[in-house]
């Protein structure tokens, strides 16, 4: 028996509210909050982005189509949060799936990770594909016998000593790219269990110490990732547009803890 039988998938439309941040005739950008979960697939059929957008676009053929990522042409994973644009039809959906396969789009993140990446400002490249072990994961593979070509550009904007806050600049779009980059180079995200920054990873033994890191997973139960911003050329009008986001709330509240520590350590 099959562990994951098939199962015809029937898209819902679901009355679900969404952070629009921008929004005319051809693209609708949007702020995600981290747990929704961007397209319906086994284990996640409602309660998707894609859901909510069937219901505030429920005229528009695009959405009535019968497509099962209609207006996708980019993701974030389910505990990222951030900022994602979606096309209203189908020429803007062409044009815009084109910008992100030329990457001619810009796109920027900011991360919590582990460690003081060195050098301060750098390079990842490291092919990247499904984990052989575990296939809900990826792993890199830096010989480059197995997945795609994947690059990584990061800089450090603030340096906690045991964490460091860096801003990523994605030159290609892989699943997890930047958790699996950053783990492979030993500064995984703070908080993501599936690439082992749930635990600490730095620092020292003191109780202390300790219960700081617990209060702040607790503050912030996921991988400490944020698309921040998003530049890209209108798919119609071709005019250059660029959108930002703040980082939420969780995210600026452990960010904050780790000053007030480091400044009263020091």
């Amino acid at each position: 028996m099959l562990p994951n039988p098939p199962r015809e998938v029937e898209l819902i439309a679901e009355n679900i509210p969404l952070n629009i941040v921008y929004e005319d005739d051809d693209v609708v950008v949007v702020n995600k909050e981290a747990g929704m979960v961007v397209h319906p697939a086994y284990g996640n059929f409602t309660g998707t982005l894609v859901n909510a957008l069937m219901w505030h676009f429920r005229d528009l053929p695009l959405f009535n189509s019968g497509e099962l990522r209609p207006g996708l042409v980019h993701r974030i994973d389910k505990n990222t949060s951030g900022i994602l644009v979606l096309a209203k039809n189908e020429p803007a959906l062409n044009r815009l799936s084109k910008q992100f396969f030329d990457r001619t789009t810009d796109r920027k993140y900011v991360a919590l990770v582990w460690g003081r990446p060195d050098p301060e400002e750098g390079t990842i490249t490291g092919h990247v594909g499904r984990n052989i072990r575990d296939r809900k994961i990826m792993q890199v593979f830096p010989d480059g016998s197995q997945g795609k070509h994947a690059v990584t550009h990061y800089r450090v904007i603030e340096d906690f000593s045991y964490v460091s806050v860096v801003e990523c600049k994605l030159e290609t779009g892989r699943t997890h790219q930047i958790r699996v980059h950053f783990s492979h180079i030993k500064h995984p995200l703070f908080n993501d269990e599936e690439y082992g920054g749930d635990r600490i990873l730095k620092g020292t033994t003191f109780s202390k110490y300790q219960q700081f890191v617990k209060n702040c997973f607790e503050i912030l139960p996921r991988q400490a990732l944020h698309a921040r911003s998003l530049a890209f050329n209108h798919p119609v009008t071709g005019k250059r547009l660029s959108f930002d986001s703040e980082l939420p709330e969780d995210m600026k509240k452990v960010i904050e803890k780790w000053r007030s520590y480091i400044s009263e350590r020091d």
